[in-house]
């Protein structure tokens, strides 16, 4: 069939990346491969526990990439862009493009300049004070004709008392009809009134004084971003948004007339996640946002090869970096997943969003600013959110997208304790912050570790940390069943069965499974014959799941059936399919990747219809689910090399469902799990109520920690950290009320950081007169010794109960 036209050659500056006539935008990362399967493999070492490792110095093994896509063209001109995006736009829009997009690659929702704000007239109230046609006027002019002959003073003061009484009646009516509904209708948001009619509010920043602000609106209602411009809100399942600066924590938004409004209950286990990871934004990883990658590459001044996020900063990527965050996800993207039928967004983080330690070298803080954007916008088009603690410290699991490409070492080797206890730390923190009042409605979920080496690491030290964590969380969201987020547990690559009976009666705990096909063995089959495999690989293990564990969501699944895309594994480690990929065997070369499996452009519509209908079968056998990922951005070619992975893209070109509901019963599945689930379960009768026997076995710190080389070593003879520090607070959102309010608006409250007070435990910090590895040391490496200069010291390092500290410290 006929090929594309050629992308026209065109020069990039060092960061931005655009075409002339294709403003490009970045990119997204592929998943990780599932444990038990064939595909699955930690990261290789030799007899001496050393991990072997490729010319370029990159452990074998240790990455699993993910795959980039796309981001859309903007209409606007040929300026150059700050990004590299994809070439289309799912959702196209007539509106002025976002101050943010307007300048990025990244841009896929190009506007009209020609549209303005909002298309409001004067203000006009019962029409009865100011038409000429209203009884009122009429009946004045009847009295005109026919009174009798006054003196011409008495004309004058009748005159002035009708003008007054006038004034009176226009006061009146509007306060009744605009001041007193303003109120009513915040107090029925409040409540859980979801109207999809537009209403009005106060002034808000971006509305001029005297005019009235759209606080709520339907399919067709004109958006003002926070930045100022507009956009047409473009949703056909019924969905409605909401944002009033004035009442900014106000929940009456609903994705859609199916899912239920963020005020109203979520109902887990009847109502089905149907959700999509914002990957590569906030944990960038090479394959979702290859032309990132590339772009700090070229431009950098220093012989450093740019494979994750450690490296890219260390090739000074920094300012490519922020851009990325400003630029690769915006407000429109959360409006354009509401609009695909999905009610929940998965976001990655990095704990660098929270603190970083001299010389670990990442961006600090700046992440979580964004972050604080998302939770908004979700607010805004009424999508929950499931926060994902994507890297930790020393890496969890060695590859590419926790920040560091190389060694685990969280609750592994040396440093694998100490690394756990600030991981805890950071769990703590952030559960602290989304269980405040002003958020918990928004975040009903939290993954506390992504992807643990399981395999490695054993499942009894893993258990210990999860019972951990879910303390951590469960005291961040104070006393009483029910309060807080689900505690989501990924299972570690040991397979969800492995986890029955884990916790019993814990509140509101749930298992995270990635399941994916494309990193097992590679084959010739087209997609056509391969549309049915979801089915028989998921479906009874997550029905029986469902049954004998509890809440299982599979956190990350993609529409890809081989390894084939740009950096899919990793910066310049090839495929399997083509033969390329050494670090786990070597693989025999079925084909060319780009013309079997990535030229989307050419594909034909069956073999469209046979990726949408691989998709509905993972839906349907997954039942609750997140896929990987929203979007893949540009290379620096100007095009997306890993089509399979981005939701968007398939939106965009026909090959994945634009109602997710059409995957129901794809998989003829007779007896799908239906809920409700049990009561402790969702938190009600007996949840929280942990056999004592279970929390006793399940002790923290463990007594011994596995190293690489297959040793075990005592507890006592390793690196940890002592409770003596005071805890970060996150801060909220920077929120202006409009101009003109009342004194009383003049500041919003956004929490302060800290949902329990009594939670004053101290944070981990080291102990004087003990010595401490590098987080990345590596899991071979021996403890140092001697591990504490005195006696004292040791004590201090080896004591497991925290003692109280002051009040938390904002950071």
């Amino acid at each position: 069939m006929a090929q594309p036209p050629p992308i026209r050659p065109t020069d990039y500056a060092p960061l931005p990346l655009t075409h002339e006539n294709d403003p490009g935008r970045l990119y997204n990362a592929p998943p990780s491969p599932e444990p038990n399967a064939s595909q699955f493999h930690i990261p290789t070492a030799d007899q001496d526990g050393m991990p072997y490792t490729d010319d370029m110095g990159i452990p074998l093994g240790a990455a699993q990439p993910r795959f980039l896509g796309r981001a859309l063209y903007d209409d606007g001109g040929a300026g150059m862009r700050n990004s590299i995006a994809s070439s289309h736009n799912a959702y196209p829009s007539t509106d002025q493009a976002s101050a943010y997009t307007a300048d990025s690659v990244y841009n896929l929702n190009p506007g009209d300049p020609g549209r303005g704000g909002y298309s409001d007239a004067a203000y006009h109230d019962e029409p009865g004070f100011f038409n000429a046609d209203q009884p009122m006027r009429r009946n004045n002019e009847k009295r005109a004709v026919y009174a009798s002959p006054k003196s011409r003073r008495k004309k004058i003061l009748i005159g002035l008392a009708v003008l007054i009484l006038l004034v009176i009646v226009i006061v009146a009516v509007l306060y009744f009809a605009v001041f007193k509904k303003k109120s009513s209708d915040s107090s029925s948001a409040k409540s859980g009134s979801t109207s999809n009619a537009s209403s009005s509010s106060s002034n808000s920043s971006s509305t001029p004084q005297g005019k009235v602000a759209i606080v709520t609106g339907s399919d067709g209602s004109t958006i003002t971003a926070e930045d100022g411009t507009t956009f047409t809100y473009t949703n056909s399942f019924g969905g409605n948004w909401y944002w009033d600066v004035n009442d900014p924590f106000n929940n009456g938004a609903r994705a859609q007339s199916f899912t239920p409004a963020l005020n109203e209950t979520f109902n887990y286990g009847v109502d089905k996640i149907r959700g999509v990871n914002i990957g590569g934004w906030l944990v960038t990883e090479p394959f979702i946002v290859p032309g990132l990658y590339q772009s700090v590459q070229a431009s950098a001044t220093n012989s450093i090869t740019v494979i994750d996020e450690y490296t890219l900063l260390q090739a000074g990527g920094q300012a490519a970096l922020e851009d990325h965050y400003k630029t690769f996800i915006t407000e429109q993207d959360f409006m354009q997943i509401a609009a695909a039928g999905l009610n929940f967004v998965r976001i990655p983080i990095g704990y660098w969003a929270i603190e970083v330690l001299d010389g670990e070298g990442f961006l600090a803080n700046t992440s979580w600013t964004y972050f604080l954007k998302a939770i908004q916008w979700a607010r805004k088009y009424g999508l929950r959110i499931n926060l994902d603690l994507h890297a930790l410290p020393g890496s969890q699991n060695g590859w590419n997208h926790s920040g560091r490409l190389g060694s685990y070492n969280v609750l592994f080797g040396p440093m694998g304790i100490a690394n756990a206890q600030r991981s805890l730390d950071y769990i703590r923190i952030l559960a602290e912050f989304i269980s405040q009042p002003e958020y918990k409605d928004v975040i009903p979920m939290f993954g506390v570790t992504n992807e643990p080496q399981g395999t490695a690491i054993t499942q009894d030290i893993l258990s210990r940390y999860y019972l951990q964590a879910y303390n951590n969380v469960r005291l961040a969201s104070g006393i009483g069943q029910g309060n807080g987020p689900f505690v989501s547990f990924h299972d570690g690559f040991l397979g969800p069965d492995k986890w029955s009976g884990f916790l019993p009666n814990a509140d509101r705990a749930s298992i995270d499974m990635h399941p994916y096909l494309c990193f097992s063995g590679q084959s010739t089959d087209p997609i056509t014959a391969r549309t049915s495999q979801p089915c028989d690989s998921w479906g009874g293990l997550f029905n029986n799941t469902m049954a004998n564990f509890g809440f299982i969501v599979a956190g990350e699944f993609s529409n890809a059936v081989t390894d084939c895309g740009l950096y899919v594994n990793g910066v310049n480690l090839g495929t399997r399919y083509e033969g390329t990929y050494t670090l786990d065997g070597n693989h025999p070369d079925l084909g060319n990747c780009t013309t079997d499996w990535l030229n989307y452009q050419s594909w034909d519509a069956p073999t469209k219809a046979a990726y949408k209908t691989f998709a509905m079968s993972s839906m349907d056998a997954l039942q609750n689910w997140f896929f990987w990922t929203w979007k893949i951005g540009n290379s620096t070619a100007g095009k997306i090399e890993a089509p399979q992975w981005s939701y968007q893209l398939g939106l965009q070109e026909g090959w994945m469902p634009t109602d997710p509901r059409q995957a129901v019963g794809q998989c003829g599945n007779n007896s799908p799990f239906k809920g409700p689930l049990s009561a402790w379960q969702t938190g009600g009768a007996g949840a929280g109520a942990i056999p004592t026997d279970v929390v006793n076995g399940l002790s923290w710190p463990p007594p011994s920690i596995v190293f690489a080389n297959g040793v075990t070593s005592p507890a006592n003879v390793l690196p940890t950290f002592a409770p003596s520090g005071s805890p970060l607070t996150l801060p909220g959102p920077t929120i202006t009320p409009a101009s003109g309010q009342p004194s009383a608006t003049a500041s919003v409250n956004v929490g302060n950081g800290w949902a329990n007070p009594q939670d004053q435990a101290g944070m981990m910090k080291p102990v004087a007169g003990c010595s401490y590895l590098d987080p990345w040391i590596g899991s071979s490496s021996s403890p140092p010794s001697p591990l504490c200069t005195n006696a004292a010291a040791a004590r201090a390092q080896a004591a497991a109960e925290p003692g109280i500290t002051e009040a938390p410290r904002r950071r």
